[in-house]
């Protein structure tokens, strides 16, 4: 779909309710689960994160394969449905999992947008790659099930060089520019891409934080084993900005796509024994003025 002298297309038939993301303080009203206490995404403050060696570098299957299926605006993200059998195991999960989606949140023209944040800091964009269990057959049953999703997760970073650079960020901007000509309800056919391809390599997957939480849109359910990978994935400034040019359906910017952080309410945030903590930046600058003893006199 092209775009006409006057801009964009829209279609003529436009929903004008207000976007259901846009108010996420009120979707307890009507989904028990949103008002929870186990619920996503979370601030991951590093320093209070338990080191857990259970948590081993999970086993990615088919991941390579190739396939073709639409991009869709569901409403409150860009999603992609998985055709083929792509499964994850190890890593301390309960049973092998297979994927069934992904979807993406983001913020305005590459501003801060992941769910998830690290020690306070967010990214400019989060991948979601949704499994179940391979034992069900559908996505609303396995939400049944306290452990019977498994959703991984990844940030983006802004790239530093051209995207023209790298072959690896080739199916990853097909997919930021089919971004741009999706509106409302519309699809779009994607040209052959593999999960492997948007996403670091496997040897870069060893750092990660594993939680026990919910969906991040309603109906919220806390049937979520979270993982969080620690290495971000690049993506050029303008490609993180195609994001901003999905319509939500009243037909406004599909812009800060993402649901502010839930409280932890005791609950334990783990990391793998590849994961390293993080130091913020004035901590750092703390360190250093006292190890350099230019501490201010007294």
């Amino acid at each position: 779909m092209g775009q006409n002298e006057k801009g964009p297309f829209k279609p003529a038939s436009v929903i004008t309710s207000v976007p259901t993301v846009l108010v996420p303080e009120k979707w307890a009203g009507g989904n028990v689960d949103c008002g929870g206490k186990s619920q996503s995404p979370i601030n991951i403050v590093t320093r209070k994160t338990v080191k857990d060696e259970r948590l081993t570098p999970i086993e990615f299957k088919n991941y390579q394969q190739t396939f073709k299926n639409s991009l869709t605006n569901n409403g409150h993200s860009v999603k992609v449905n998985i055709p083929i059998t792509s499964t994850i195991s190890g890593g301390d999960l309960s049973t092998t999992y297979k994927a069934v989606q992904f979807h993406l949140h983001w913020g305005k023209d590459g501003g801060p947008g992941s769910e998830h944040t690290i020690d306070g800091e967010q990214y400019p964009m989060e991948l979601h790659i949704v499994h179940m269990k391979s034992s069900y057959a559908d996505l609303t049953t396995a939400l049944r099930d306290p452990n019977g999703v498994a959703v991984l997760g990844f940030f983006y970073e802004v790239l530093k060089v051209s995207a023209q650079n790298s072959k690896t960020l080739v199916a990853r901007s097909r997919v930021a520019n089919m971004a741009v000509f999706v509106f409302s309800d519309v699809s779009f056919s994607l040209p052959s891409i593999s999960l492997a391809q948007l996403i670091p390599p496997e040897q870069k997957l060893t750092s990660y934080y594993r939680y026990r939480g919910s969906l991040t849109t309603p109906p919220c359910s806390e049937s979520v084993v979270w993982t969080v990978f620690e290495t971000p994935i690049p993506l050029s400034m303008d490609q993180m900005k195609a994001f901003s040019t999905v319509q939500f359906y009243d037909g406004t910017s599909m812009v800060n796509n993402f649901r502010p952080v839930q409280p932890l309410n005791g609950r334990l945030v783990y990391r793998s024994a590849g994961a390293t903590l993080w130091v913020s930046s004035a901590l750092l600058a703390a360190a250093l003025t006292t190890a350099l003893g230019l501490s201010q006199p007294n």
